[in-house]
């Protein structure tokens, strides 16, 4: 016969814990215990605390940063599971000293960190230099879109959103009026009328809440016209990703090149990459300042950055900092000679005539189209992108009818031709001069290390971290999520390279 051990629940187990002893060295929870304890300065908090006299104990912030770090570097973000994890992790009751505060606190204290995270951010940065984990001469910038705590379903243009208010506002009139009617001929209307009752007071709840938020929405303005709003987080935005549309931050990182430490995070309630350069120097600039470098320490470095941030605003504050930058254009690789014998799919189009096909007429300054049609001067001289040019426009009843109106016209919906002519430029083109330095072999051989610098970063955090969304609203406090996953990132790094 088969003999087990024998077992008792209601037996009573001493499970001695040595909190310290948790703490292994060489550990990320190791780390961040000493970074908070002996290198960040926590005493940024003590303003928001009046219980010196009277009131209740507050928890100690270094212990909730500690938790929270802990926290994000395992994946975990809500506040509940936080909490959770205080309560069951031995590892979390070792950095809380056995301490569990409840996720409503968490929450809140998370949230409220608007104006001490950069300076906590600052102090894991200079660890970092003073650990010999920055470079400071190369650097890559991108963005990574994550999606709010807002559903695209409330997005859309000020009367996008009215129509949808009056839209909820019909279905109600009309569900009411059918419970009218089944009460006449049902009287009491039966199970049907506790459905329909639920299904109004939803529709009524959705229609109020368009209805206060419009009260005091403003139109938000783009450089292409009307930017959709969201009831939920108006600071977030509508995005395209490649895995769908999401509304969402675009989160940024500058990261530096030796050991890909962030140099500074921010996100942004805009998808579109062509203004973030900007804003993400400065505030480089600014963290690199306050841990002793110098005021020009940009000049001169080299920094690559994707197609996406190829615009006017982002090369004119590359040309201002003197940073040698690699921003390259979206037809950079039709004209790397190493991808002309790669295969793609290339529609068929219709050969367009160019600027040779038409005929100019120096006599009358005109041009002659090639069937035969006069093009005008319509615009003697603009500038765009540094560039001068002279703009000639056809007669729209001669493009009307013409049977090579598909090899002069671009969209089916263009009514004329328009033929501009380029005379010259104004001072430097920054775009050309650009696609000059991608182009040359300096250009072809720094730019393709742009993505083994930054993209490990996202790799970790969204990934590794599982950062898949933010938990919070606003663009402070979405910031806050962010540079704190930053700052597990640079910890780590800290980690990793032997901190003890």
């Amino acid at each position: 016969m088969a003999r087990y051990r024998s077992y008792d629940y209601s037996q009573e187990v001493l499970l001695p814990v040595s909190l310290e002893s948790q703490l292994m060295p060489g550990t990320l929870e190791f780390a961040i215990n000493v970074l908070v304890e002996e290198h960040m300065d926590l005493s940024l908090f003590d303003e928001r605390y009046c219980n010196d006299a009277t009131g209740r104990s507050a928890y100690d912030p270094k212990v909730m940063v500690k938790i929270i770090l802990l926290a994000y570097s395992r994946g975990l973000i809500s506040s509940r599971k936080i909490e959770q994890a205080c309560r069951e992790n031995v590892i979390f009751m070792a950095l809380a000293c056995g301490q569990c505060p409840d996720h409503s606190t968490i929450a809140s204290f998370v949230s409220s960190m608007k104006d001490e995270i950069l300076p906590l951010f600052r102090d894991v940065l200079l660890v970092c230099e003073e650990m010999k984990l920055l470079g400071g001469t190369f650097f890559a910038l991108d963005g990574c879109k994550l999606s709010s705590n807002a559903s695209k379903e409330w997005s859309g243009a000020i009367s996008d959103l009215a129509k949808k208010r009056d839209k909820l506002e019909a279905k109600v009139s009309h569900l009411l009026k059918e419970q009218i009617e089944a009460d006449r001929n049902d009287g009491d209307g039966g199970s049907d009328h506790a459905g329909r009752q639920r299904q109004i007071g939803k529709l009524r709840k959705k229609a109020d809440r368009i209805t206060r938020w419009l009260q005091r929405a403003e139109t938000r303005k783009g450089s292409t016209g009307e930017v959709k709003s969201n009831v939920t987080d108006n600071e977030s935005a509508t995005m395209m990703t490649s895995h769908g549309t999401i509304q969402g931050y675009n989160s940024q990182s500058l990261v530096d090149a030796k050991h890909q430490i962030i140099i500074h995070g921010e996100a942004f309630g805009n998808g579109q990459d062509s203004g973030h350069l900007p804003p993400m120097i400065d505030g480089a600039k600014e963290n690199l300042h306050k841990i002793g470098y110098s005021a020009d320490c940009f000049n001169g470095t080299v920094m690559t950055v994707d197609t996406n941030y190829h615009s006017k605003a982002n090369l004119q504050k590359c040309a201002d900092e003197e940073v040698d930058a690699y921003i390259p254009d979206n037809q950079f690789r039709n004209r790397d000679p190493r991808f002309a014998t790669q295969k793609r799919y290339r529609p068929k189009r219709v050969n367009k005539f160019t600027l040779d096909d038409f005929r100019h007429q120096e006599s009358s300054d005109e041009y002659e189209c090639p069937n035969g049609k006069t093009l005008t001067l319509n615009v003697k001289q603009y500038v765009q992108d540094r560039t001068i040019y002279r703009r000639y426009v056809a007669r729209e009843e001669d493009c009307r009818a013409c049977p090579l109106r598909s090899k002069c016209l671009y969209g089916k919906g263009t009514k004329r031709k328009y033929l501009v002519i380029p005379l010259g430029t104004v001072g430097i083109n920054l775009s050309k001069e650009m696609i000059k330095k991608v182009d040359s072999e300096r250009g072809r051989k720094l730019y393709p290390q742009r993505m083994a610098i930054v993209e490990p970063v996202f790799a970790n955090i969204r990934y590794q971290k599982r950062l898949d969304r933010f938990t919070l609203r606003g663009k402070i406090k979405v910031n806050v999520q962010w540079l704190l996953y930053c700052m597990v990132h640079n910890i780590e790094k800290i980690a990793n390279y032997g901190f003890a």
